[in-house]
């Protein structure tokens, strides 16, 4: 499964905290994250993490394409709750996305503590039939990603 996590910066400690909590699970699947949560998280866990650029250059769009294309299986995104302008049109855009392509998002701990040990037993298993088959030729009328 491939894990996108993002995290604000009053919520990027938070965020290593929990992921070093459930380094386990993390490091049995794909980890992308926008570019300084990533290299925070790299090393802080020494988990491989495919880092995208960082949120504010354009990170969030990076993944929010990826979940467009289905490519991505669960988001944890670490918000703060109180950030002036949380409702930034990218951020908009990412929740959007994985409402419509059903892809599991959370935005807080107790959310994406749910979701990891969901996971881990095997909760979300159905999310592995949903990824294009990349050696077949994609259908005319679908975007290629």
């Amino acid at each position: 499964m491939t894990i996108a996590i993002l995290a604000h910066d009053s919520r990027k400690e938070l965020a290593l905290q929990f992921c070093t909590a459930y380094s386990g699970i993390l490091s049995r699947n794909t980890v992308i994250a926008t570019g300084t949560t990533g290299r925070m998280l790299a090393q802080a866990t020494g988990l491989p993490v495919h880092c995208y650029l960082s949120g504010k250059l354009g990170g969030i769009q990076q993944i929010s394409a990826r979940v467009a294309c289905d490519e991505v299986d669960l988001v944890l995104f670490f918000r703060d709750p109180l950030k002036a302008g949380n409702g930034s049109g990218s951020e908009q855009n990412l929740l959007r996305l994985c409402d419509m392509h059903s892809v599991p998002i959370s935005t807080n701990i107790a959310t994406a503590e749910v979701l990891l040990r969901g996971l881990d037993q095997g909760d979300l298993d159905y999310r592995e039939g949903i990824h294009p088959d990349i050696a077949e030729p994609l259908p005319v009328h679908r975007a290629v990603c």
